[in-house]
């Protein structure tokens, strides 16, 4: 059996806490360590490794242990430029995390959804927690886009629970608020809109990535994952530049 546990997004099991003779103590917001098997290490953008306590790039060093993933189904190429060409001799997982002073492993999310304002690096996913924790809030969105000045600077999107009623933009002020109080200036949202929905693929995923690009001003196709099509083309026009 497992208790805490993180998985790749290739959807394998790489720090857990197995219950065994004698379970792990768990620490909050940590799967706990690497289970055997897997050398995990946190690397920054060069490739070196980084201290305790330092969010970098989470790899596993080759070789993965047998019966793990050892390549995509009719795309060997695909795997190789994916997962083992940044790094070489390594494994990209795709998060960015940390390990603190007694080897447990802190996941922050995708590396991708990471930003760079200004020089600054912040998570998009920090920002959605907080947003979420507002009780007027059912789900959210957060990502970076393009800045003459900065680089790149935060958006956001907001779905309201059930039954809410509130001024939107008084609410959009507050969200936005909680985010410079938790974070700082420097993650100050460009804007905040409210919106009736997200579009999300049949599985529930946001679709970010497509909603980043649109704001971007890129003229992104509807995926073909997508669960209803008419929320994106209704965005389409709040995401315009």
């Amino acid at each position: 059996m497992i208790d805490h546990w993180w998985q790749t997004e290739t959807g394998w099991a790489v720090a857990a806490d197995p219950l065994g003779i004698e379970a792990l103590p768990t620490r909050p917001g940590s799967p706990t360590k690497p289970v055997p098997g897997y050398d995990v290490r946190i690397v920054d953008d060069s490739g070196a490794l980084v201290e305790a306590g330092v969010t970098g790039q989470i790899v596993v060093k080759l070789p993965l242990p047998p019966g793990c993933l050892p390549t995509l189904w009719q795309n060997d190429s695909g795997f190789i430029a994916s997962y083992l060409s940044r790094y070489p001799g390594h494994y990209l997982t795709g998060d960015g995390g940390f390990f603190d002073s007694d080897g447990y492993l802190y996941v922050m999310g995708r590396t991708d959804d990471v930003i760079n304002v200004a020089g600054h690096r912040l998570s998009t996913g920090e920002m959605e927690e907080i947003l979420a924790s507002h009780p007027a809030v059912a789900e959210c969105a957060v990502f970076g886009v393009s800045d003459a000045l900065k680089g790149e600077v935060p958006r956001g999107f907001v779905v309201l629970k059930a039954g809410v009623t509130a001024d939107a933009s008084v609410l959009a002020g507050e969200l936005a608020q909680m985010i410079r109080d938790t974070i700082g200036p420097i993650a100050t949202l460009s804007r905040l809109d409210i919106v009736p929905a997200l579009p999300k693929t049949r599985s529930g995923k946001i679709l970010r990535k497509t909603m980043r690009g649109i704001a971007n001003g890129r003229d992104e196709p509807v995926p073909s994952t997508i669960d209803d099509p008419g929320v994106l083309e209704t965005l389409r026009p709040i995401l315009r530049p």
